[in-house]
């Protein structure tokens, strides 16, 4: 396996993901390698502690192989085992019984918040930038990540999970996907401190959340259960920020956002992220055979022109029993 690396300093097994060109985006092998590492250093005795860290400068993870799977379903087949594989790596970092400590440098997107939001120390640097943006390509915030986003202040969650918005890591620490911000250059005292078996050695950073002083507005447009009603809100808010969070949902695809919102709103009555993975893996099958998952991984990740033609003309235009059918 070329794509993940597992090393053993003294008592800790480090996890690198090794896709630096593609920014240590998942593959289906990677997942399997991670998931079967994992098992065998959770009977390690000589190994006390993890880390998951990505290779390069640019960041931990940007997120999963979604081309693969557009190409398998396009090509007559399931789909599905990428997402069976992710989801269930993601529930054994969530239960592991030996911490794992997160170097969520740089991007860290879509399954890269799978990959390390549910591990037991989250370490965010003045480089990070979290965003769960799967809305702008037909799917659906997944690997758990709803869990997390519906125990979030107020409405930050739905803000996040609706717009795809890019945050820094002081707002990921406020919004609960991290638990401090580091800074970078100090990983490596991390590691060591790991490495001999001791508590890791870091000095969390003081930085001031954003996020933390849009919460009025955030709380007030996102009310509710309607998102055509959201986005309303929004386009006529006085707040310049709410005005520019509904031209980020305009751009992406109704049924996803409408499906986002509801599957949300679901979550925040759900207990553990075992069940949200489970909404997920029902979930994922359905969206990823709508027409609007393979035309938003076109005009993103395929042919790249940033012009998708979605199912629905706008939000309003999304049947409730639509929705309501995808979690039947």
């Amino acid at each position: 396996m070329t794509d993940v690396e597992f090393q053993v300093e003294g008592r800790l097994g480090r996890i690198v993901l090794d896709r630096p060109k593609a920014l240590n985006a998942l593959t289906l092998p990677m997942v399997e390698a991670v998931d079967a590492q994992l098992q065998q250093w959770e009977r390690d005795e000589a190994i006390s502690s993890l880390t998951i860290e990505g290779a390069g400068e640019r960041g931990l993870c940007a997120g999963g192989d979604v081309v693969a799977v557009r190409t398998e379903i396009l090509d007559g087949q399931d789909g599905q085992h990428f997402f069976a594989a992710e989801y269930a790596m993601n529930a054994r970092l969530a239960a592991y019984p030996k911490p794992i400590v997160v170097f969520q440098d740089g991007f860290v997107l879509g399954g890269g918040v799978g990959v390390s939001a549910h591990c037991s120390l989250r370490l965010a640097t003045e480089r990070t930038k979290v965003a769960m943006p799967e809305t702008i390509i037909g799917f659906f915030p997944d690997v758990g990540a709803m869990h997390l986003l519906a125990s979030a202040p107020g409405e930050i969650g739905t803000h996040l999970a609706l717009t795809g918005q890019m945050i820094s890591g002081a707002d990921a620490v406020y919004a609960g996907l991290s638990d401090a911000v580091i800074d970078s250059a100090s990983w490596p005292a991390v590691v060591s401190s790991l490495a001999d078996g001791r508590a890791p050695d870091y000095e969390a950073q003081h930085v001031r959340s954003e996020l933390a002083g849009q919460q009025d507005w955030i709380d007030e447009c996102y009310a509710g259960d309607d998102a055509f009603v959201i986005l309303e809100r929004l386009r006529t808010s006085s707040v310049e920020q709410a005005r520019v969070a509904a031209e980020l949902i305009a751009q992406r695809s109704p049924w996803s956002v409408s499906i986002t919102l509801a599957a949300l709103r679901r979550a925040a009555s759900m207990e553990t992220v075992d069940e949200v993975l489970a909404q997920d893996l029902r979930l994922a099958r359905v969206v990823s055979h709508h027409a609007d998952f393979a035309e938003g991984v076109r005009a993103q990740l395929v042919d790249k022109d940033r012009a998708p033609k979605w199912t629905h003309d706008s939000l309003d235009d999304v049947p409730k029993d639509e929705v309501d059918a995808a979690f039947d």
